[in-house]
């Protein structure tokens, strides 16, 4: 124990010497909001991919892969098919050249600007920062149960530990401090996944014997799970099952397609020189992806071999621990704790925690910079002092709402919480976004209905609609006595997404072709 807190201290030092170097050269609203908009490729690509890849996708997504098998593995495709490809390829350049266009510092006021609406702008940043801490809080869980499990650390404990340091780094270095830490802690992520799944095959006998034994697992599939159509662990379920659509559109659609519309990896782009660095950039964060996906959820998926040679159990009952019910939550901790030595988890645990740090720190950054600029509709000709002490305090809000949040979700709420924050961005957002990059006719209120509507549609259909979301907030349960509006009918567990999302870009093309198209309002505005 004495060794990994002598590690733990290297790495807090190195931490708090990155978001120092951020600090001091944080000296404009432009340094604090996306970094002087001149980082260097790699520092972007491991930033960028150290953002989306938390302990959400390693502790939540992870467990979830315990749950659900090698099925997992089509978020890994997705995310580097869209999350990477797609993403830099034909998002990345046309948004920073949208954003220089404006001088634009964030995604609400890239919107704003382009659409010419304060409303986009305000509504954008208010949604988004009404609903990021439920993101924030599930990765913040996810960085907290580890600590508990490892250190065996009282929870309440772990949590306000991971968020203070966290707090701590991005009010002072802002998104430069952010990026630099990311970087540093990307690195130390990549490193822990490379060490686990070569340790974890070399425990189980080799790749192709942890494969044939959890491919002779088939008759241990939990009843419930096979009632909702799971046939096996390195299978998918069956086609349109339950099962089938909560890790197809839930899991997978709803991070794949939803992180195009990230906020806090959207001002990634803005971050770099030129559209060549990021073509470079996007070399090392594709590699990352997919190192950190691919593992997480293979790893995920054999601890059910793990633990079912140890304790006779697969993942799911393994984690109902103390005799409360299965939490995918608890399943990668467990693995971790029980199949390595101390030495290699305390490690593991390092690695974690930068994962679940740098997540937070693009979340806390986005959540100050809605609050203080464009709810304020600050621009970036504003004073830059000013303009920094209000994000500071911005931060400080999202801050407390966030650990409030963590302290009133349920258990196995990981990977649903990053599902609804993803999926919600993408039916409110993608449209009208995509609209601003490729579409000269798109239109004010073709944007501002498609938004409206998707972020009405989802949210409801969350809230009242889907059951494994709607028991999160409990609100339909109060009012109506049941989980779902739907019964037990297929919209009670196909994910709001492919509702509101297809709704939403529907009612973007019609209003526009309804409605004066930008390029009119631009052209009558010089006119008079």
């Amino acid at each position: 124990m004495g060794v990994f807190y002598t590690i733990l201290a290297i790495y807090v030092v190195i931490v708090a010497f990155l978001g120092y170097l951020g600090y001091k050269h944080t000296k404009s609203s432009k340094d604090y909001m996306v970094a002087g908009g001149n980082i260097h490729p790699y520092v972007m690509g491991m930033a960028y991919g150290a953002t989306f890849i938390s302990t959400s996708a390693i502790v939540g997504f992870g467990g979830a892969a315990g749950f659900f098998g090698m099925s997992m593995l089509w978020l890994t495709v997705a995310n580097i098919f869209v999350g990477i490809f797609i993403a830099f390829v034909f998002f990345g350049k046309k948004t920073r050249a949208l954003g220089q266009k404006y001088g634009a510092f964030t995604f609400p006021h890239l919107l704003g600007s382009h659409y010419e609406s304060i409303f986009i702008r305000r509504w954008s940043a208010a949604l988004m920062s009404i609903v990021l801490p439920i993101y924030a809080a599930a990765v913040m869980i996810g960085g907290a149960r580890f600590l508990e499990q490892t250190l065996k650390m009282d929870y309440t404990t772990a949590l306000w530990v991971l968020s203070l340091a966290v707090l701590a780094y991005v009010f002072f270095g802002g998104l430069r401090g952010v990026v630099y830490t990311d970087a540093f802690q990307g690195t130390l992520m990549f490193i822990m996944m490379f060490l686990l799944i070569i340790l974890t095959y070399k425990m189980l006998g080799g790749v192709s014997a942890a494969h044939a034994k959890l491919n002779a697992m088939n008759s241990l599939v939990p009843a419930a799970l096979a009632k909702q159509g799971m046939v096996g662990f390195a299978s998918m379920p069956k086609f349109l099952s339950q099962n089938w659509w909560f890790v197809i559109s839930t899991l997978v659609l709803g991070v794949g397609i939803g992180v195009l519309a990230q906020p806090q990896l959207i001002v990634r782009y803005m971050t770099v020189k030129s559209g060549k660095e990021l073509n470079r950039a996007l070399a090392f964060g594709g590699v990352f992806i997919l190192f950190m996906t691919g593992v997480a959820f293979t790893v995920g998926a054999l601890s059910n071999v793990y633990f079912y040679e140890t304790t006779k159990k697969v993942s799911m009952m393994a984690s109902a621990v103390g005799g409360a019910p299965p939490n995918t939550d608890k399943v990668i901790p467990l693995f971790l704790t029980q199949a390595f030595p101390s030495w290699i988890y305390y490690f593991f645990l390092l690695g974690l925690l930068a994962a679940a740090m740098s997540t937070l720190s693009g979340q806390f950054h986005f959540i100050s910079t809605s609050i203080s600029y464009d709810l304020l509709g600050k621009t970036s000709k504003d004073d830059s002092g000013k303009t920094i002490w209000l994000a500071r305090m911005g931060l400080i809000v999202g801050f407390v709402i966030t650990v409030f949040v963590s302290f009133q979700l349920p258990g196995s709420i990981i990977a649903i919480g990053t599902s609804i924050f993803f999926g919600l961005c993408a039916a409110a957002f993608l449209p009208m976004y995509i609209g601003a990059l490729w579409w000269q006719r798109s239109s004010r209120s073709g944007a501002l209905w498609s938004m409206i509507a998707g972020s009405l549609i989802y949210l409801f259909m969350c809230i009242f609609v889907n059951a494994k979301e709607s028991a999160i907030f409990g609100l339909t349960k109060a009012l109506f006595g049941t989980v779902s509006l739907a019964g037990t009918g297929s919209l009670s567990y196909i994910d709001p997404l492919i509702v509101a999302l297809p709704a939403s870009a529907v009612i973007f093309i019609i209003v526009t072709l309804l409605t004066e198209p930008m390029s009119n309002v631009r052209t009558n505005a010089i006119k008079q």
